[in-house]
């Protein structure tokens, strides 16, 4: 039996116009997004303009036609780690293992309390190796993908990616001297605390507030020049009224006032810590006070305060 190619046309056409139909409303507004999409995909349209779309943005930013001088824009290895490294799943993916070697960071702290050759100690050198193998693959991976620092959009051209090269490059260093027992391992050692740094490099929000905080470090300097001068306007006062009047007995602090009176009973007059007699310790006293720490001492030496010495 034949089918007639004039038939087949007509029930395709009659399908879209059903589906047309269906989705048909007074006001383009009115569609959904759903419905919208059906009927550029039966046209043939979406996935035309989709594919133009992903040609355009391909390589979009990076500047190197030949990363790591081997792989072209068109090398299929090239291509392939560019949107293995742009893929959604590869990103949380690294972002989860962060989270794990953090995790691991803190657990490391109680692994003094076993033996070297515990199944505790090797099940935390076995995870740090993973850990290690897996950020190395997410390095290469984007320096095949972006080059690596020559051109512009390349890997190393971003300050939180030189970061995150440094951490790989010292773990990786650390692994492979593991039991050489030199002093300056132990600081590659002490590296190993950078790593939940790298949370910031994968996260756009947390670059955004760093970069701000930066941004705003020569307007806190300022802030902070009016706040010394306004500590320095109130230790002045504080000397005008204290000075030389922050003693005490060594025998008895709130029982003899006087340095006769101390002396006669056995004891020595000795100047407190915290006091205002001069304009670096009325600082110091008042940042005391304004902290919350040892306040009381002052308080009570001030309704005590002494005639000056």
């Amino acid at each position: 039996m034949k089918c007639d190619p004039n038939s087949i046309q007509d029930d395709k056409s009659g399908k879209r116009k059903k589906k047309f139909e269906e989705n048909q409303v007074d006001d383009v507004d009115d569609m959904e997004i759903k419905a919208i999409r059906d009927i550029f995909m039966d046209e043939g349209l979406l996935k035309e303009k989709d594919e133009e779309r992903d040609k355009r943005l391909l390589y979009n930013g990076i500047e190197s036609e030949n990363s790591l001088y081997i792989f072209s824009k068109q090398n299929p290895v090239r291509l392939f780690c560019y949107k293995l490294q742009k893929h959604k799943f590869f990103d949380n993916t690294i972002m989860f293992l962060i989270g794990v070697s953090s995790i691991k960071l803190a657990a490391d702290s109680y692994l003094y309390l076993y033996e070297e050759d515990s199944m505790e100690v090797k099940l935390s050198s076995n995870i740090d190796i993973l850990m290690n193998v897996a950020f190395l693959i997410e390095c290469v991976t984007k320096n095949i993908a972006m080059g690596m620092i020559m051109e512009e959009g390349s890997y190393l051209r971003e300050t939180w990616n030189q970061l995150d090269m440094f951490i790989v490059f010292t773990s990786m260093l650390d692994m492979m001297l593991t039991g050489v027992d030199i002093p300056v391992i132990k600081i590659l050692r002490l590296l190993r605390t950078l790593r939940p740094l790298r949370v910031i490099s994968h996260n756009v929000a947390m670059k955004l507030i760093v970069a701000s905080l930066f941004e705003s470090v020569g307007g806190l300097f300022n802030v902070m020049i009016v706040v010394v001068a306004v500590w320095m306007m109130f230790a002045i006062f504080a000397i005008n009224i204290f000075a030389g009047k922050f003693f005490y007995c060594s025998i008895g602090t709130y029982t003899y006032h006087t340095k006769y009176e101390c002396n006669t009973a056995g004891g020595s007059w000795l100047r407190a810590e915290q006091n205002f007699d001069d304009i670096s310790q009325a600082m110091l006293t008042l940042f005391n006070v304004a902290s919350l720490e040892g306040w009381p001492d002052v308080m009570l030496y001030a309704l005590d305060a002494v005639d000056v010495d």
